[in-house]
């Protein structure tokens, strides 16, 4: 861990990433391809120090209140967030100036500023984001193995359900010849209308490959799934998207499930939601 001093923290969009790097493990992350350019490992992680005060003076200035969004390229819960408390303090800045947020994680550290979050629900507007890839605990583990399992990331969403946060999940990646499969996508969409999110964001099933990212990713097929590396180079080549061949089962099965119990699907719609920030926003129910 290292720390570095920023002259920047928001985006043209409004989001900002606190840390680079991420110490989650998952064997599949695409921010590990060499296009990002990191002078560093991918774990010893970047600490955009002085990010609170750049933020304070952005949002001071805003003449326009909007939705501020984190977690799109680093999860802001890592572990070192316990000792650090960066997204803790930069969402304090947010609450305190009365913007909204839409915050990306896989893990449930995201509980601890559960206070904040109610905040700037009820000031403005929250909308969290988990990542949910498979609904097999011990696949999981394998998969993103220094992160909480997808049943305590739905616990989590559960617990923002009953606190009126609107909550949207990512389905992806979804790993061919490993995770591709029915049993997996419906025991996830089952978890989602359990937790009564709202909208589930899918690009298709299946992941995305490129240098730096492939090579891990082999390495940890090597490691855990012996053979499947040769069926991947087989099948895909050096493609870098790598689509599974239950694509058009699983997102029928996916649109469908959605369809039926009202939750949003449709891409664009969610980046819709998360993006806009109304004048008075209304809280979801509690039922």
């Amino acid at each position: 861990m290292h720390d570095v001093e920023v002259k920047g923290i928001l985006s043209a969009q409004n989001g900002m990433n606190l840390y680079r790097g991420c110490t989650h493990g998952c064997i599949y992350c695409d921010s590990r391809s060499k296009c990002y350019q990191f002078t560093h490992d991918f774990e010893d992680i970047e600490v955009k120090r002085n990010a609170p005060e750049l933020l304070e003076r952005v949002l001071r200035s805003k003449r326009k209140k909007c939705m501020i969004g984190t977690g799109a390229m680093c999860d802001p819960y890592m572990h070192c967030e316990e000792q650090l408390q960066l997204t803790r303090k930069c969402l304090e800045i947010i609450d305190r100036y009365e913007f909204g947020l839409a915050i990306q994680t896989k893990s449930d550290r995201i509980l601890r500023d559960l206070d904040l979050l109610k905040s700037i629900n009820q000031k403005a507007k929250c909308v969290v984001q988990m990542t949910l890839t498979t609904y097999d605990e011990k696949l999981c583990k394998i998969l993103e193995p220094n992160v909480c399992t997808t049943k305590e990331r739905v616990n989590a969403l559960q617990i923002f359900r009953d606190n009126g946060i609107p909550t949207i999940v990512w389905l992806s990646p979804i790993l061919p010849f490993i995770n591709d499969t029915e049993e997996n996508i419906e025991g996830i969409i089952d978890y989602c209308i359990e937790a009564k999110v709202y909208g589930i964001i899918c690009f298709g099933m299946g992941l995305t490959l490129r240098e730096g990212n492939r090579e891990y990713f082999y390495a940890a097929l090597d490691k855990h799934f012996p053979g499947l590396k040769q069926k991947y180079q087989k099948r895909y080549g050096h493609a870098y998207e790598i689509p599974s061949d239950q694509n058009r089962e699983l997102m029928e099965l996916l649109h469908k499930k959605c369809k039926e119990n009202g939750i949003v699907c449709g891409v664009g719609e969610c980046f819709r939601y998360m993006r806009e920030l109304p004048e008075k926003y209304e809280q979801l129910s509690l039922i």
